[in-house]
């Protein structure tokens, strides 16, 4: 059991460490255009991004695919640069007619980027053989699961209170934190190592 609780706690500080706060921005970008009608929705987009992290974690961990870290580290920013843009061209359209089909195929490419951003640190911390890497890896990616809920529900409480008691609109709310995102990340691309 104490295993458990050590790879399930890796997985929550991995989504919830304010220093690596590239996965928060995500499910931010990710959320801010839902609202607690689209719990669903939502739900899936958060699992399906933890498919694909789960999915990267797993062809990595297995050295099926390898990547260059710098690379993987440019395109983190870029998965959270392009889910705020697209939060900014789509503000005043209704979540629900989006195709959750489209969006849930990009979140699911997304979540294999973000997840190989990860994959050298975790492949490090992992025991032995590889019939014993396959328990911890569900055990973090239940944490990771827990801990993207937590953020997206955080987020739809905020997004409610914006919305309902400070009277802002849904677009307005949607463009002013999309538009933060891309202010926090632009730097973040600008000073990325891939330039060097």
């Amino acid at each position: 059991m104490s295993e458990f609780m050590i790879y399930l706690e890796i997985g929550l500080r991995h989504v919830l460490d304010i220093n690596a706060y590239d996965h928060i921005l995500f499910l931010v970008a990710l959320t801010v255009p839902y609202a607690f009608k689209d719990w669903k929705k939502v739900l899936i987009l958060v699992s399906v991004f933890t498919l694909g992290h789960t999915l990267a974690l797993f062809l990595s961990v297995f050295e099926i695919v390898t990547i260059k870290a710098s690379l993987v580290e440019f395109l983190i920013p870029i998965t959270i640069l392009c889910t705020a843009v697209y939060n900014l061209f789509t503000s005043g359209k209704s979540a629900k007619k989006d195709s959750i089909s489209v969006t849930g195929f990009i979140t699911l490419f997304f979540g294999i980027i973000h997840g190989l951003g990860f994959s050298n640190y975790f492949k490090s911390i992992l025991p032995g053989s590889r019939g014993d890497k396959m328990l911890p890896l569900l055990e973090f990616a239940l944490g990771i699961e827990i801990a993207q809920i937590i953020v997206v529900l955080i987020v739809l409480v905020l997004s409610f209170i914006v919305q309902n008691l400070f009277r802002n609109s849904k677009r307005d709310w949607i463009l002013i934190v999309s538009s933060i995102i891309i202010g926090v990340i632009i730097p973040m691309l600008i000073e990325s190592e891939i330039w060097n």
